[in-house]
């Protein structure tokens, strides 16, 4: 074979290759669903309309719940870091848990086992997972791309925000938005990605404090305004904001292509009441490991496959997440480690599925403060039980639907043979997870 005909056998043989790497990808994008975590900040179940709310307008949320489904017993971490550390890793926080604002470098997220089958990744809007030189940085924890404010600097995350962009600094960047620049961060990814397997992770900055005028308010331009009459406002740039992404997607012919999926890391904040349709009031509870602390909104819209409008009454946690994401993509769990989480895709597709019977909670925000004591708890739809803490409430059973609040626990022998056989499956639990 002389020079010339080897360099073209050569050729051909590149172009062969290019051509089955063009159907691979082909393959794996039809193979692999797109996948959108978005998780709203401090934004308890009580504020969606879909889930009660008299308060509050979310169109979009509703929308998405109504044509797929809608979780009723969803339930996070009362505070923000152990909520985080939890979704990303799958595993409860007794594993995994080093301090307020730190994600173990050691640990493995849902953007690691995804990259290993092909997909891209990106995370936008806050981290808070890299403090003082410790924790893990945004591509490090399996993110390919990245825009984010708290990742280690701080100033404005709403008006004039600072935040890093693919390891750039912007800082007080004045007349922009902060939710605005990370939903466009996110669309301009979609548009880029459209034609391979993606994952976007989206832990929003809305609608934690201070409460600010968003560009849709009255007041938006005028400087320094911070008051709670502005939190319905960031709740509705919220819904809108989503409203751009999912758009995004119906314009790229990919909603069906696509799971999206919307909670919030932890409840309401106390200064907050909201009310509901039925006539009640719920107060937040961001801090507090009582229902108005962990129960969050919990949807999925998967066009196509989720059954529209279905309201599931299986309990999920933000364990679940990982796993369920996992069996999505065909992608194998972290090796070598205890995986909490329990995957909830057959439910999406509308089948029974394997739902959990209890969850478990392991809260130590702040390592023991006075503020936020220890708190462990173990909880099915109705019962749930604390285990030895520092809490208050350690050692006590609650009848959850009747006492919302906690403020009447079950003492042995006096709730009656449910409460008992209750307390009994519960302690099992509790015992499982020392």
């Amino acid at each position: 074979m002389n020079r010339r005909d080897f360099l073209k056998k050569c050729a051909l043989g590149i172009g062969g290759f290019v051509l089955s790497s063009n159907t691979l990808e082909v393959r794996i994008s039809t193979k692999h669903p797109n996948i959108i975590v978005m998780m709203a900040d401090d934004l308890g179940f009580e504020c969606l309309s879909c889930y009660g709310s008299a308060s509050y307008q979310t169109p979009v949320l509703d929308a998405l719940a109504n044509t797929g489904i809608r979780f009723k017993h969803g339930y996070s971490q009362p505070l923000c870091t152990p909520s985080r550390v939890q979704i990303m890793t799958g595993r409860y926080n007794n594993r995994n848990y080093v301090r307020f604002g730190v994600l173990d470098p050691k640990e493995k997220t849902f953007a690691h086992i995804l990259k290993k089958v092909g997909y891209t990744t990106c995370v936008t809007g806050k981290w808070q997972l890299y403090s003082a030189g410790d924790g893990t940085y945004a591509d490090k924890a399996g993110f390919d791309e990245y825009c984010l404010w708290n990742l280690e600097d701080r100033g404005s995350r709403y008006e004039d925000p600072t935040y890093r962009k693919n390891g750039v600094l912007y800082e007080n960047m004045v007349g922009e938005y902060g939710p605005d620049v990370f939903c466009n961060f996110i669309t301009d990814f979609i548009e880029r990605n459209k034609t391979r397997p993606f994952f976007v992770y989206y832990p929003m900055c809305l609608t934690h404090g201070p409460f600010c005028p968003t560009p849709d308010s009255e007041d938006w331009g005028q400087k320094g305004l911070k008051d709670e009459k502005y939190f319905p406002d960031m709740v509705n740039y919220t819904d809108k904001v989503i409203g751009r992404i999912a758009r995004k997607l119906d314009e790229l012919g990919l909603r069906e292509k696509t799971l999206l999926l919307f909670t919030g890391d932890n409840g309401t904040p106390r200064s907050i009441t909201s009310q509901l349709k039925d006539g009640s009031s719920i107060d937040g509870g961001k801090g507090h490991t009582t229902d108005a602390g962990t129960h969050v909104a919990f949807i999925a819209n998967w066009k196509g496959t989720t059954p529209a409008g279905k309201v599931s009454t299986d309990l999920v946690d933000f364990s679940d997440v990982l796993v369920t994401i996992a069996e999505i993509a065909g992608a194998s769990l972290p090796a070598n480690r205890i995986i909490d989480g329990r995957s909830f895709l057959p439910q999406l597709r509308g089948q029974p599925g394997n739902p959990r019977d209890w969850i478990y909670c392991y809260y130590d925000a702040r390592q023991s403060s006075n503020k936020w004591p220890l708190s462990i708890f173990a909880r099915e739809k109705r019962w749930k039980l604390y285990g030895n803490g520092e809490c208050e409430r350690a050692g006590n059973l609650y009848d959850v639907p009747a006492d919302p609040l906690e403020e009447n626990p079950i003492e042995p022998g006096q709730g009656g043979s449910e409460a008992e056989e209750a307390r009994a499956r519960l302690q099992a639990v509790l015992d499982s997870m020392e």
